[in-house]
């Protein structure tokens, strides 16, 4: 979870981790309804892959939506709450892989996790899927190549199709994996895992930190 796990070891908040792609039919650490909160990261696949992990995810991200419990969902974990709430998840008109500014909606200045936040950001990327919004959600962010950045669903739930989490480390991992070799196919200018990563760690710091102030003891 990269700088996410950061700012809720900061706080003191303990956490479990379950992989359903892995192992769609695990018993979960922690029951939805009586986990403080919520969060789902990103993968490789997609939200419309037919996939018991998937199915089974996007059924506990409607829970948690019902409950109202603070979720924080990152690129696939974005779409998949865009899907869970009704939304469309589709193939987005170019893959967005490397380091990319995100405009903030006005909107965003009344927002829990993005007020008082300059725009735009530098953020980095790497999706080649986007969505609709959800009925009755808030927009939040934009960018040139990818309308739906961040948005609000209510005023618990937030998807983020940017990986605030990514840290220099964990962007260069990715760039060996094999996994992700067919998306680099389509990446026409070296990505440099540092150039703008100290940026995004203060601006991961602010909004981690804010969603994990959320969260119920």
């Amino acid at each position: 979870m990269g700088y996410v796990a950061d700012e809720l070891e900061a706080r003191a908040v303990d956490y479990v981790y379950a992989d359903l792609m892995e192992d769609p039919f695990q018993a979960l650490p922690v029951a939805v309804d009586v986990c403080a909160g919520v969060i789902s990261m990103g993968g490789p696949m997609s939200a419309n892959d037919r996939h018991p992990g998937v199915a089974r995810e996007l059924s506990l991200l409607a829970s948690a939506v019902e409950l109202e419990k603070p979720l924080l969902g990152v690129c696939l974990g974005a779409q998949l709450l865009a899907k869970a709430a009704g939304a469309l998840v589709y193939r987005n008109p170019v893959k967005e892989i490397g380091w990319y500014p995100v405009h903030f909606r006005p909107e965003a200045g009344a927002d829990a996790l993005f007020a008082g936040i300059s725009s735009p950001q530098t953020v980095f990327q790497w999706h080649g899927e986007t969505f609709d919004l959800p009925s009755g959600s808030v927009w939040l962010a934009s960018s040139a190549a990818c309308a739906h950045q961040a948005f609000r669903l209510g005023e618990h739930a937030w998807g983020l199709q940017f990986h605030l989490e990514t840290s220099p480390v964990m962007i260069a991992q990715w760039l060996r994996e094999d996994a992700m070799e067919g998306d680099l196919w389509e990446v026409f200018e070296p990505v440099d895992p540092e150039r703008y990563a100290a940026a995004q760690r203060e601006l991961a710091r602010t909004v981690f930190g804010r969603w994990a102030g959320l969260l119920a003891p």
